[in-house]
């Protein structure tokens, strides 16, 4: 039986509607995004109250009231009182724009705005503020918010200067308001009444009179200008120009020497992204910038001006500095002379590249950063962790026992295996020293074991293993870039360099061997080692009977030592047994776990100075060790350790470093801890702890993490396979197996782990309407025909006596409905409906059957082994 012509047309009439209306859902979705609305109640400036029980704290809303530029290139402005007559700070900026709306978008801080209006037109003369305006916030590309440092603030309201803020936009094509929608973009200010100690200002480096011309390949704009207040800390930077800018750098010039603030292409997301924290800048310094252009594809000149055909240079300095002596903003228009950029740093003309993924990642941006649940930084009401985003023991590691002592430092080699360092058959036992802290058992000889092992992070299996007749106590060890081990031995009183190449070679001992001291050349029994990878440095934990941080160059110059620090120096408490060192790479700090003080204390690597502390009752009196992952903010993992003060459980923490609220707690499930005494992290979820008690080494990670991404996540993962079943003609190559997407979404599952598990409760149960309606369409485009072709075919099997089978026949409906054959539409497979039409891909639909679950078919096994993890009794208990 052949189908009417008339239903054919009737079917593809019914398509194109719901096509249609599916492209204006589309286009909705896309506004809303995009922070665009049709009703202008929707969009207004205001104050919001506290959203926690703390009173000092509240934001502030500033929004277009809903505008419709008029013409490209239009720079529109709106006002907003401060909403206080005291001083008050803002500690966090969180913009509501997108890049297809808006070229950029500056807020300024001021006494008197021009105008009183809703909006007013700020590029022409009229301008933004009567008196001086100070830049507070930049934003361009679909960067993403921009967070303080603790205990800082731009300083606002009434000793400040600054009563209104006045938001500026540049809309750059108002060909994105053809649709005649209106456009409410702008910021939210997160904001405190409670005086900061230090204030945030901007420092903006800016060009006014370079000309680029055309075809050529390179033209350089320069500032600098001496600086000559008091001093400033940069943290944050930011770059801008328009489409010709290739690079952008800032430098502090200091007797000289070119020391890099940042650098960045302005094709990325005009973000503030973090500074060099090494540099600081005071009176006598000079601060300089270059941006570099290119004049190819351009056919004639083009100059600094304020029009999307135009150029900008700027750089930005986000810095803080003492209240005493703030000043909020400050400006450099100076070219600067030749003779002075003849040495800048080759660094600062070498473009860097941006990718089409980076391109695209701009895009998506703004889009996926508006959905997130971003806590706020007062808020004292933590949510409750899910049970599901929490490290666990992986049971049955290692395959093999290890037959090591006690186990008491643990690192990483460039391979990522771990290494162990331990005591084979020697303890530290109450007798092990004398009361002036002189080793007693020397007669005995070094460990005739090899006490530094790598073992397969994986298997548990090990792949060398040195250091024999070395070592008599064992306790601290890291790896340098070259792979060296870095130890410490506390019999020894000494620090070594000991090469990896298994010969068991010295390179450098630092300490005299067997002699306790307190100068620069001595140690008393030190712990721990931690090794800036950049510049070799080696900073020192000394350690049972000194309280100091010590600070040597790579060849074992001795450059700085400091104690203990607090942010109130008339309380400072000492060290006691500064146990376990950590490297921030990230932000070229060091911290220390002060065992017997039971916090961690954190300092510039360069300077020794204190910058924060972290004591949590969780504790229980007692830090044992730390590690660090520079994942999403930064994590600190510690561990504790018996109290004689306290009774809390050993566990392990996983700690927020900005927040510094402990996101997660772990412990062993199948023996406990004895004595952790040092831990390391691997970059991809995994935590080793070294149980110097139980001689053994446990292994943690997200495991039951991974489980609910392959169990939960099959749903989902159907979703995307159908949108690569849209994208496939446009980016077959983007295609990836089943097994592939899960791997990508475990190992991006295991780095926001712990960063983002406070929030996913909450997204569970409210998804973001942008996740939510996209694949929603998309799913009910492909299946509304389909539907309407299946209830076809039954009619039309119904007709002919139950029969499924349809002849196939090219170019008609009777050829497409040829391809689906089986006995029961149960068992239809639209992997193979859609392998045999326009080329598509079989990649990624083989499990888009009807028959069965695709759960039932493929779920992994991946519970934990029951094979009990290997210890031995344990030893009186030592004091290490």
């Amino acid at each position: 039986m052949e189908v009417p012509v008339s239903f054919v047309l009737v079917l593809a009439f019914i398509c194109l509607s719901h096509s249609l209306e599916l492209q204006n859902a589309l286009d909705r979705l896309k506004r809303s995004q995009e922070h665009v609305v049709s009703d202008p109640s929707d969009c207004v400036s205001r104050t919001r109250q506290p959203v926690s029980a703390n009173p000092h704290n509240f934001s502030v809303d500033i929004r277009m009231p809903a505008v419709v530029p008029a013409a490209s290139d239009t720079y529109l402005c709106t006002a907003f009182s401060v909403p206080t007559s005291q001083d008050a700070y803002i500690v966090d900026f969180r913009p509501h724009a997108s890049m297809d709306t808006v070229h950029h978008m500056l807020l300024f801080g001021c006494l008197t705005p021009v105008s009183t209006s809703s909006y007013w037109d700020c590029g022409s003369v009229q301008g933004t503020c009567e008196d001086e305006a100070s830049i507070m916030y930049a934003w361009a590309r679909n960067a993403p918010p921009t967070k303080l440092p603790k205990d800082v603030g731009f300083k606002v309201g009434r000793s400040s200067g600054i009563s209104h803020f006045v938001l500026q936009i540049h809309y750059g094509d108002v060909s994105a308001f053809r649709d005649h929608h209106r456009d409410c973009s702008g910021l939210t200010l997160q904001m405190t009444s409670k005086p900061q100690p230090f204030i945030a200002g901007i420092y903006l480096l800016m060009s006014v009179d370079t000309v680029i011309l055309p075809g050529k390949k390179e033209t350089n704009a320069d500032m600098a200008c001496d600086y000559s207040s008091y001093p400033i800390y940069p943290f944050a930077f930011r770059t801008h120009t328009h489409h010709l800018g290739k690079v952008v750098s800032g430098y502090r010039i200091r007797g000289g020497k070119w020391s890099l603030i940042g650098r960045q292409s302005p094709q990325l997301p005009q973000a503030f992204y973090p500074a060099n924290k090494d540099v600081s800048v005071k009176y006598g310094d000079t601060i300089a910038g270059r941006c570099v252009f290119t004049g190819e594809g351009r056919t004639s000149k083009t100059y600094i001006g304020a029009t999307s055909a135009d150029e900008m240079c700027n750089f930005y300095i986000m810095y803080y500095m003492d209240s005493r002596h703030a000043v909020p903003y400050m400006t450099c228009m100076e070219p600067g002379s030749k003779e002075l950029f003849q040495h800048i740093p080759d660094e600062a003309n070498m473009p860097i590249a941006v990718s089409p993924a980076d391109i695209n990642s701009m895009m998506h941006m703004r889009h996926s950063t508006d959905h997130q649940d971003n806590r706020l930084l007062w808020d004292d009401n933590k949510e409750a962790l899910d049970q599901d985003y929490h490290l666990e023991q992986v049971g049955g590691w290692p395959l093999d026992s290890l037959q090591v002592g006690q186990v008491s430092g643990l690192a990483l080699d460039s391979d990522s295996n771990l290494v162990i360092f331990h005591r084979g058959d020697h303890h530290w036992g109450a007798d092990s020293f004398n009361s002036q802290a002189r080793y007693q058992q020397r007669s005995v000889g070094p460990i005739q074991q090899s006490t530094i092992l790598v073992v397969d992070p994986t298997k548990g299996t090990i792949l060398k293993a040195s250091g024999r007749d070395m070592f008599y106590l064992p306790h601290g060890i890291t790896t340098d870039k070259n792979n060296n081990y870095w130890v410490t031995d506390v019999a020894l009183h000494q620090v070594v360099k000991v090469s990896s190449d298994g010969r068991d070679r010295t390179v450098l001992a630092l300490g005299e061997a067997f002699t306790p001291g307190s100068d620069s050349s001595h140690f008393c029994q030190p712990t721990d080692v931690a090794v800036d990878g950049d510049t070799g440095n080696i900073f020192v934990s000394d350690g049972y009977c000194n309280a100091r941080i010590l600070k040597f160059s790579a060849d074992g110059r001795y450059l700085s030592e400091w104690g203990a620090g607090s942010s109130d120096r008339r309380r400072r408490i000492p060290f006691r047994i500064p146990h376990s060192l950590v490297f921030l790479p990230d932000r070229q700090e060091v911290c220390v776990a002060d065992r017997e003080n039971g916090r961690i204390q954190c300092f510039i690597a360069q300077t020794g100075e204190f910058v924060k502390e972290i004591k949590k009752e969780e504790f229980g009196g007692e830090v044992f060790a730390i590690t660090y992952s520079p994942a999403g903010d930064g994590l600190i993992f510690a561990v504790n350790g018996e109290s004689p003060f306290g009774s809390a459980p050993l566990r392990g923490f996983v700690i927020d470093y900005s927040t510094l609220d402990i996101l997660d707690i772990f412990k062993p499930e199948e023996k406990e801890f004895k004595m952790p005494h040092d831990m390391v992290e691997r970059g991809d979820g995994c935590v080793f702890v070294g149980d110097a008690g139980s001689k053994s080494v446990f292994k943690f990670t997200t495991e039951k993490l991974h489980r609910s991404v392959k169990k939960a996540g099959i749903e989902v993962q159907e979703l995307e396979e159908m949108e690569t079943f849209v994208q496939t003609k446009l980016r077959p190559e983007h295609n990836m197996s089943k097994a592939a997407a899960v791997q990508e979404k475990q190992t991006v599952a295991r780095h926001e782990a712990y960063t983002e598990a406070a929030e996913k409760k909450k997204s569970a149960a409210q998804p973001s309407r942008g996740q939510a309606v996209l694949p929603a369409i998309i799913t009910t485009l492909l299946l509304v025909p389909l539907l309407l072709l299946l209830s076809t075919g039954l009619f039309i099997c119904w007709r002919k006596n139950n029969r499924c089978e349809v002849k196939s026949e090219p170019s008609s409906v009777g050829g497409i409905w040829g391809k689906i054959r089986g006995k029961a539409v149960g068992s239809l497979n639209l992997g193979n409906f859609f392998a045999s039409h326009k080329g598509y891909s079989r990649q990624g639909f083989d499990q888009l059957s009807t028959e069965g679950s695709d759960q039932d078919r493929h779920d992994v096994d991946s519970s934990d082994s029951e094979n009990e993890e290997y210890s031995a009794l344990p030893p009186p208990h030592p004091p290490s």
